[in-house]
């Protein structure tokens, strides 16, 4: 992959406390390395604190509290996973406001492992080929996609994977789908 193939874009990472570690910093890496421009956006001042796999980890600080992060100032939307985030995200309207903003005006989404939940609230599952960490399965069947096995699944502008051995495909195919999202920006 071109080092420059992502250079100009903007990328929202939205998390709140409890996101799977690795499902932000691997993604963000890579993100980061491709030339994109990432920002942690949150309901939470200040700093996130990750789970590790079992337990709870470091702290992360937030780029953007979510009160003033705009959808418009984004190219693309990434919802890492970990249990406990996307299950505290998905009942906050802020929240959802701001992931259904990228859906709403087309901009490219990925999400990981419990990450669809929150585009399960966003309502923007319908008729979509997806995949998850396998206890979403019924989750997203009841909520209109057709979920797969799938390492890495794409389609209509939302890459889904199902877990952190799945990252190098999820990265891949994220920084494939990022890359047509140039001057969407203010799409919004």
């Amino acid at each position: 992959m071109a080092k420059d193939n992502l250079q100009g874009l903007n990328v929202a990472i939205l998390v709140t406390d409890g996101f799977e570690q690795v499902e932000l910093t691997e993604p963000r890496k890579a993100l980061d390395e491709a030339g994109a421009t990432t920002k942690l956006v949150s309901p939470k001042r200040d700093r996130v604190r990750a789970w590790y796999f079992t337990e709870w980890s470091v702290e992360f600080p937030v780029d953007v509290t979510l009160d003033q992060a705009k959808p418009e100032d984004f190219d693309a939307l990434m919802l890492p996973g970990g249990v406990f985030n996307p299950d505290s995200l998905r009942i906050q309207p802020k929240a959802m406001a701001f992931a259904k903003a990228f859906f709403d005006a087309g901009k490219p989404v990925a999400a990981i492992c419990h990450g669809p939940w929150t585009v399960i609230e966003t309502g923007a599952t319908r008729g979509r080929r997806m995949t998850s960490w396998p206890s979403l399965k019924t989750d997203l069947k009841n909520a209109g996609a057709d979920w797969v096995d799938e390492e890495a699944v794409v389609d209509k502008g939302l890459v889904t994977s199902r877990k952190p051995d799945d990252i190098p495909a999820f990265n891949r195919e994220t920084i494939k789908l990022f890359s047509g999202a140039r001057g969407r920006r203010h799409a919004a």
